[in-house]
């Protein structure tokens, strides 16, 4: 008897401490100023035993066995937090608020392998990259530079270093879809490429889509920059700034209501043309200035609406003697001035516990121009362009059980002046005015995320775009049987003002997922379907900031991309290190190159200098990273090939290298790159960049031709050569807080640099010259020595 009653008093015992031990833990991750959600926050339960992410509003759920519970939450940029839960507390959900980490010196230093929040996604080939792993990397000359560091991930290159924009997986320029606080930007660097035109003090993040692009996103074929500035802090008045060789910045968050109502302004400005001439001896003539500015301004309605105003503005004023005549005109020098003036307003709405509601409304307008001093005159004939961008898009999403749902819709209007000649008080110059374009492109698009069981997450998503070329406009038709020229026009059509002059439309579908082999393994697929309405049209390797922009029409068809990747993703030692390995094949349509000897400046109709073909991209890219610890970095390689084939007709002038494929420009076959912080305690760390690169293509003369007494090459195949491999190493010595007094408002750092520690002499293009009867190959090389450089921050709290 005593027996069972000890029997049943200890079922009784067993099952009322399992009772008490298992309980639900849910709650949600914000930002303790704002009090935004922090989607992507890591949770660790009773020291990693298990983990969760925060969802897109950023709620956990967990059901423990404890009745004491430990959480850790992790998020880039914000200080660590440490929660204690306990089950006889009456919480339903409890609140987790992270403070925004000031220290340089805590951070991860890239999710180049999706990190936490992207291993638990489906979505393959994104890319966080944190500004403050950007401030520790080598500079050149002293100049944080946002494109510079990534092109140290796989899959994202340049044409060489004063290239304008980034090519990311077999993509030109204009295919990448760049994003400021979701605003366009048309120009991303300065001086031509040399420095990225963003206040890295004004950004919070960025993410690169170069895999699977969410389908919230339209409008480009290759891939989405989207960089977010910062929201001001609300509590407290903080000054940061900064002087190099290049430039001076200065930044500042300002509380106007407390907890309500507060400012962030980032700008920098150069005015240090002494640099040039340091750089190359080439640039002794030259005259360069460039300056941008950020600022938010952020309200706090209530606990569930924000209201936000973003504003940003760059400049750039270039001169240089080198150019002699521009489009015939006979100049003493070539002056290049280009702004960019972008407004973005954005209302956010919590409905109901998991609903959000996004609204916003962008105005972008880029003004390139050119000035011509004439020769023996003070006259200036200048040339005018412009691209006024406005665009409304609102968005709601929804967290439904094991569903994330997100659907919208967006409108942008495009006004493009593809040029405009004012000769002022010239005589020998007439004026000319090209047709401007007008088109409207319209976008639907649902997608839903959903877990199946525990170990595989679907992500499905589908848009429809549709594109209107409007007048008022004129529209030529060719004669089909013959190349396009002003000899086979057929017909002349005129439209009016909104008429409908062509359109194009389509579905995009998006679709990613992750199949969990085991707790650190990951298998992902991925398919992306992308059109492209507005594409650039150069001569050049590298288009120019001026270089014009040109809406799909009747004689110009859009691009439309189809992106195919699978990859393995392993977390080891707790989240220390990552490897990863993934493959992608890129078929695009419709891709534009230019005739021999075009020349489509001020052309009203440039399609008879255009022709239209395919692309096709492939490569694999393999990267392995250690994000944790006092030692982190990260090393990949990438084998791709980006190849085009350009055949409209049958005649030679319909086609490139006779049909046959041929590499693109940014077709560079082997790279690897290697990034390396190495820590020295609170106060300092040392940086090492390697990046190593098979030579661009570039044509080479098969011979030449002798006409009165002069030497004229004659080329034959397009991209037949390559120049040179590219290989650099960097160095960076970062100090913190020099005085180690951790308690001072005032805090100093020093950056001291060197770009190309060992002078490798690069070159970036190859030209050539006639000595003697003879075409000698000359190399044109940017940086050939080491650059060094000390900059200098400050920040004040």
């Amino acid at each position: 008897m005593r027996k069972s009653l000890f029997f049943i008093y200890a079922i009784m015992i067993g099952l009322s401490t399992f009772s008490y031990g298992q309980f639900k833990v849910s709650g949600v991750v914000k930002d303790a100023d704002t009090k935004e959600a922090l989607p992507g926050a890591t949770l660790l339960f009773d020291s990693g035993e298990k983990s969760k992410i925060s969802d897109a509003d950023g709620k956990f759920n967990l059901t423990v066995n404890k009745s004491d519970v430990r959480i850790t939450c992790k998020y880039i940029g914000y200080s660590t937090k440490v929660t204690r839960v306990l089950s006889s507390s009456d919480l339903k959900e409890i609140e987790i608020l992270l403070e925004k980490e000031d220290s340089q010196l805590d951070e991860v230093i890239i999710n180049s392998l999706e990190g936490s929040q992207g291993f638990k996604k489906p979505l393959l080939g994104v890319n966080t990259l944190n500004i403050k792993t950007v401030n520790k990397l080598p500079t050149a000359l002293g100049e944080t530079d946002i494109l510079k560091g990534l092109q140290m991930l796989p899959g994202v290159s340049s044409v060489g270093e004063a290239a304008n924009g980034l090519n990311i997986r077999g993509g030109t320029t204009d295919q990448n879809l760049i994003l400021l606080d979701n605003a366009p930007i048309f120009n991303p660097s300065h001086m031509f490429g040399l420095f990225s035109a963003f206040p890295s003090d004004g950004i919070s993040n960025l993410q690169l889509y170069k895999g699977n692009i969410p389908a919230k996103f339209g409008g480009r074929s290759a891939s989405v920059l989207d960089i977010s500035l910062r929201n001001p802090d609300l509590k407290k008045f903080k000054m940061n700034g900064g002087i190099s060789v290049v430039s001076e910045k200065l930044s500042a968050d300002i509380p106007i209501i407390k907890d309500k109502l507060g400012l962030m302004v980032s700008g920098r400005a150069s005015f240090n043309d002494f640099v040039l001439p340091i750089i190359s001896p080439k640039f002794k003539e030259m005259k360069s200035n460039f300056g941008d500015v950020a600022a938010k301004l952020f309200y706090k309605i209530n606990d569930k609406n924000t209201f936000s105003i973003s504003n940003y503005q760059s400049y750039d004023k270039f001169q240089t003697d080198l150019l002699g005549t521009f489009s015939g005109i006979n100049s003493s020098a070539t002056q290049f001035r280009y702004k960019t003036i972008n407004l973005t307003a954005k209302w956010s709405s919590a409905i109901g516990k998991k609903g959000f509601l996004e609204t916003i409304y962008v105005n972008s307008n880029y003004k390139p121009d050119i000035i011509l001093p004439e020769v023996n005159s003070e006259n200036k004939v200048k040339i005018s362009q412009g691209i006024v961008y406005n665009q409304f898009k609102s968005s709601y999403r929804q967290i439904v059980n094991n569903h994330t749902f997100e659907g919208g819709v967006d409108v942008v209007k495009y006004d493009i002046n593809p040029g405009v000649l004012n000769p002022n008080q010239s005589t020998s110059i007439q004026p000319k005015e090209t047709q401007k374009e007008f088109g409207l492109e319209s976008g639907l698009f649902i997608q839903d995320e959903i877990a199946i069981g525990q170990k595989l997450i679907v992500s499905g998503g589908l848009r429809y775009s549709y594109f209107m070329n409007l007048g008022p406009s004129e529209v030529r038709t060719y004669d089909a049987n013959l190349p396009k020229s002003e000899s086979s026009v057929v017909s002349l059509a005129n439209f009016s003002k909104n008429q409908v002059a062509k359109s194009y439309g389509g579905f995009e579908p998006r679709f990613g997922l992750k199949y969990e082999l085991n707790p650190q393994t990951n298998l992902k697929f991925g398919y992306n379907l992308s059109r492209q309405y507005l594409q650039q049209i150069s001569n050049t390797t590298t288009p120019l900031p001026t270089s014009r922009w040109k809406l799909s029409d009747a004689n110009i068809r859009p691009q439309v991309s189809q992106l195919l990747t699978a990859g393995i993703s392993k977390d080891l030692s707790e989240g220390k290190f990552q490897v990863g390995f993934e493959v992608y094949q890129r078929n695009t349509k419709a891709i534009i190159d230019y005739k021999p000897g075009s020349d489509f400046f001020l052309k009203n109709f440039p399609e008879t200098e255009l022709l239209q073909g395919v692309n096709k991209s492939y490569g694999i890219e393999l990267m392995a990273a250690k994000e944790k610890g006092v030692t982190t970095g990260w090393i990949n390689y990438t084998y791709a090939r980006s190849l085009n084939q350009v055949k409209q007709g049958n005649l030679n002038s319909e086609m490139v290298n006779n049909g046959a494929y041929y590499p693109a420009n940014y077709d560079r076959p082997h790279t690897f790159n290697a990034s390396l912080v190495i820590g020295q305690g609170l106060h300092h760390d040392f940086s090492f960049n390697f990046t190593y690169s098979t030579g661009r293509p570039f044509t080479s003369p098969q011979g030449y031709v002798q006409y009165n007494n002069n030497l004229f090459p004659y080329y034959s195949d397009r991209n037949n050569q390559r120049i040179p491999a590219y290989h650099r190493l960097d160095f960076a010595w970062n100090i913190y807080n020099p005085k180690m007094d951790p308690k001072k408002k005032f805090k100093g750092n020093w950056a001291f640099s060197v770009y190309n520690l060992y002078g490798a002499k690069n070159a970036y293009s190859i030209f050539y010259r006639a000595e003697n009867q003879v075409l000698n190959p000359y190399k044109l090389i940017i940086f050939g020595s080491p650059i060094p450089s000390l900059a200098y921050k400050f920040s004040i709290n």
